[in-house]
């Protein structure tokens, strides 16, 4: 029976896993699919149609149509009934409750494999409670998956995407001003990857699960320190960049003044718990496949 494979997506990481599952030696007689939702407005139909075209005939994709938000999991689940394995690639800005309707809907379903919308931390490792509370749903679809044996799953934790570091509203390089900032120590580490490396390392593990069911496992572009990423950018940029320590006590103060995603984000990431790993640990390096580091990364940026 071939394998039936069903991305939920096509965002930035849907996208990138899709193209890799396409394009993977090993894809064989497999059905790629892709769930979108139903687009609304000319605008959104410009690009919907041009996606599609790109899906159906660049990747000999099939495509698939739901609202993952407002469908019922008894909706979602006749869907996902047609797959033996469904990747969860929508997660950012989704409400809460919808990851783990989508994971009772995969339960219900019977499908073989699943890969939840986990692509982030280590989340047992950060524990409940965190600052940012969108962890908490997590570690909620993590307890369903481990209470069954019915359905194999594995979860794929990647760090931060690694455009994430240099975005300026996160607070950690920013470029416009040569400044770099820690988070909680100058020397906590923080595990990042591309959304290209992570769709070719899942779309490995995808068509070649052995051994890895049931479990955790770990990729990594590079982990890193705040303070080799500073080194890092002064090297790069031949310049110094200003350092600011943003400790436990700041993010506490920041916290209470506005406690907005990207300062949950930071506040979570300062107590080093379940953000960084060491990437002789990764599938990427068991399985000898090239990733994107910070350096090299760096290299494709624009000047500051």
């Amino acid at each position: 029976m071939s394998n039936r494979v069903l991305v939920l997506g096509a965002g930035e990481l849907g996208l990138a896993v899709i193209e890799a599952l396409a394009r993977h030696p090993k894809r064989r007689d497999s059905t790629i699919a892709v769930l979108l939702r139903p687009s609304s407005g000319s605008s959104a139909n410009t690009a919907k149609s041009e996606l599609l075209r790109h899906l159906g005939e660049d990747l000999n994709a099939v495509v698939e149509t739901a609202d993952v938000v407002q469908d019922s999991a008894d909706s979602l689940a006749s869907i996902f009934a047609r797959y033996s394995t469904v990747v969860s690639c929508n997660g950012m800005g989704l409400p809460p409750g919808t990851q783990t309707k989508l994971t009772q809907a995969v339960l219900q379903a019977g499908v073989a494999h699943y890969f939840p919308w986990q692509f982030g931390m280590d989340y047992d490792a950060i524990g409940a409670g965190s600052s940012q509370d969108l962890f908490d749903e997590q570690l909620a679809v993590r307890r369903l998956l481990r209470a069954q044996d019915a359905v194999d799953w594995i979860i794929v934790s990647t760090g931060l995407f690694m455009s994430f570091l240099f975005l300026a509203d996160f607070g950690v390089v920013d470029l416009a001003t040569k400044t770099v900032r820690g988070l909680g120590h100058w020397d906590n580490r923080i595990t990042v990857t591309t959304p290209v490396d992570i769709g070719t390392v899942t779309a490995d593990v995808v068509l070649d699960p052995l051994g890895l069911q049931h479990q955790v496992v770990y990729v990594a572009g590079d982990t890193i320190t705040y303070e080799g990423l500073a080194d890092l950018l002064d090297k790069h940029y031949q310049t110094v960049f200003k350092r600011e320590l943003w400790d436990l006590d700041v993010l506490k103060k920041q916290m209470a003044e506005d406690p907005n995603t990207m300062v949950k984000y930071r506040d979570t990431f300062a107590q080093g718990r379940g953000v960084a790993w060491d990437k002789a640990q990764t599938v990427n390096a068991q399985r000898g496949i090239p990733v994107t580091d910070v350096a090299k990364y760096v290299q494709g940026l624009g000047r500051p």
